[in-house]
């Protein structure tokens, strides 16, 4: 039955949906997320809570969609990034990758990624790094990795989790330790992903 009901419920890009989601961004930037209530977001819709229920379960759900809305910003970045970099030059894909990646944790230019960054409820900001490992993991493996392997041997077993533990602890060393340098992130993603024989610092491994 849960599958049927799955089935007809609307998608993204459904007006009265994207409206919720907006909404749920808009009470939860004033309010934060543990306060808010279902009835607080059909209200700042305009609609009833059982029309909300129309389109998610639950509240943890419609911020489910507003975190995937928040990572599209996150994924369409990296895009750009694997468009740029240059065939066969690993050491500055590295250089902009980690350029790349303090941007995104340390100067965040949406109020909502910000606020789950900054806030007080775990259970989100876990949920929302979770959502930006598992994509930026699966596009990488599918895209970037390919690339490299066409050219290079790939020294990595079980490609999908190395990336996302790769990333998941640098986006949260990142976050506690903003000053890090450039330097110590590219080494520790080359020694990770068995590359630091491609660089300038480490080309005899």
């Amino acid at each position: 039955m849960s599958n049927i009901l799955d089935e007809k419920r609307p998608t993204r890009g459904d007006a009265r949906r994207d409206a919720i989601v907006q909404a749920a961004r808009k009470v939860c930037l004033e309010k934060g997320f543990s306060k808010i209530t279902v009835s607080d977001i059909a209200s700042e819709v305009g609609m009833t809570r059982s029309l909300f229920y129309h389109y998610f379960p639950t509240k943890e759900d419609a911020f489910d969609a507003l975190i995937d809305e928040s990572i599209d910003s996150f994924v369409d970045q990296l895009v750009d990034w694997n468009a740029r970099r240059v065939a066969g030059d690993i050491e500055g894909s590295l250089d902009s990758a980690v350029a790349l990646l303090k941007r995104l944790v340390l100067e965040r230019d949406d109020a909502f990624s910000r606020s789950v960054a900054t806030g007080s409820n775990s259970a989100l900001y876990a949920a929302f790094v979770h959502r930006v490992a598992d994509r930026t993991a699966r596009y990488i493996c599918e895209s970037t990795v390919v690339d490299f392997a066409s050219l290079h041997e790939v020294h990595i077993d079980h490609l999908y989790e190395t990336f996302y533990v790769l990333i998941t602890g640098l986006i949260m060393y990142v976050r506690t330790h903003p000053d890090v340098k450039p330097e110590t992130l590219k080494d520790i993603i080359a020694n990770t992903l068995h590359i630091e024989g491609y660089t300038r610092e480490h080309p005899e491994r």
